[in-house]
């Protein structure tokens, strides 16, 4: 009668997967000492926020408040009426973020799908429109929107947002498109779709990860911008956050602790909206990594 021995299977160590090589331990320290960095003007902007005039001239921006002042916060939020400004901006990039999307998707199904002539013309056309600078655009805007009567109106800041951001998601999206499966479009086809049932039942869903982060992006960008308002809205009831901020620095003398009061308090909107919507930008950015 033969025995047969068989050898037991070797045992290969399993890599604990918390376990780092130095690479990786240099590649996180240096990430971690550029967050720290980036965070520092966040750093002394709330350090003088709660910090006394008094304070701030005697011991300078580096030193630890002695009281906790919130004069600068009330100050702020009754002389620029925070409420109202908050109202603008939000309005403002809440339209251009969605109204940008729209326009951007529309576009780039006709470029990246329809295949019209001069596709690559067009699409060069619209990155050409993302590299100039906001203040070769500024005296043309500024002199046809005087000439149809919607300068120092919000409307007007809207349109030219929306242009401007959908130009930057035209091009992203036409590329994004100009790879899109055929065969999704052509078994679509041979069911009966039209173009606006492609568009919103095939396109549209494969999309929503993208237009997720475009819309946070143009939310954010346009509740930053601050030149383009500043030109175009001169009255305090159109007037926007980053404009009302400006407007606490005088010619000759500027409340420091009141202006960084402002900055925290106009900065904590924009955090909150990008605190909310933190795990949309994520998955949209891994889907895109995976496409």
């Amino acid at each position: 009668m033969a025995i047969t021995i068989t050898e037991a299977p070797v045992r290969r160590p399993v890599r604990d997967r918390h376990h780092r090589g130095v690479s990786r331990w240099v590649v996180l320290a240096g990430v971690t000492i550029g967050a720290l960095v980036m965070l520092v003007p966040l750093a002394f902007m709330l350090l003088n926020a709660f910090k006394s005039p008094g304070d701030y001239s005697s011991a300078g921006p580096l030193s630890w408040p002695t009281e906790f002042y919130t004069k600068g916060l009330r100050t702020y939020w009754s002389a620029v009426n925070f409420p109202l400004k908050l109202g603008n901006s939000a309005l403002i990039a809440g339209s251009v973020a969605v109204l940008g999307v729209v326009v951007s998707l529309l576009n780039a199904y006709a470029l990246g799908i329809g295949r019209v002539r001069g596709r690559l013309w067009i699409v060069g056309v619209f990155l050409l429109a993302n590299m100039l600078p906001q203040e070769a655009l500024i005296y043309p805007l500024y002199y046809v929107a005087k000439e149809i009567g919607l300068y120092n109106t919000r409307l007007s800041v809207i349109i030219i947002f929306t242009v401007i951001q959908s130009a930057f998601g035209t091009y992203l999206l036409a590329s994004v498109l100009g790879t899109f499966p055929r065969s999704l479009l052509e078994a679509a086809a041979l069911d009966g779709a039209g173009k606006w049932t492609v568009l919103w039942r095939v396109v549209f869903p494969n999309l929503r990860p993208t237009l997720a982060v475009l819309l946070i992006f143009f939310f954010i960008w346009t509740w930053n911008e601050f030149l383009i308002p500043l030109v175009m809205l001169i009255d305090n009831q159109t007037q926007t956050i980053p404009v009302a901020l400006a407007s606490l620095q005088g010619d000759r003398l500027m409340d420091a602790p009141t202006t960084n009061a402002g900055a925290l308090l106009s900065l904590v909107p924009a955090i909150l909206f990008f605190l909310i919507f933190q795990r949309t930008l994520a998955r949209g950015i891994t889907a895109g990594a995976e496409k």
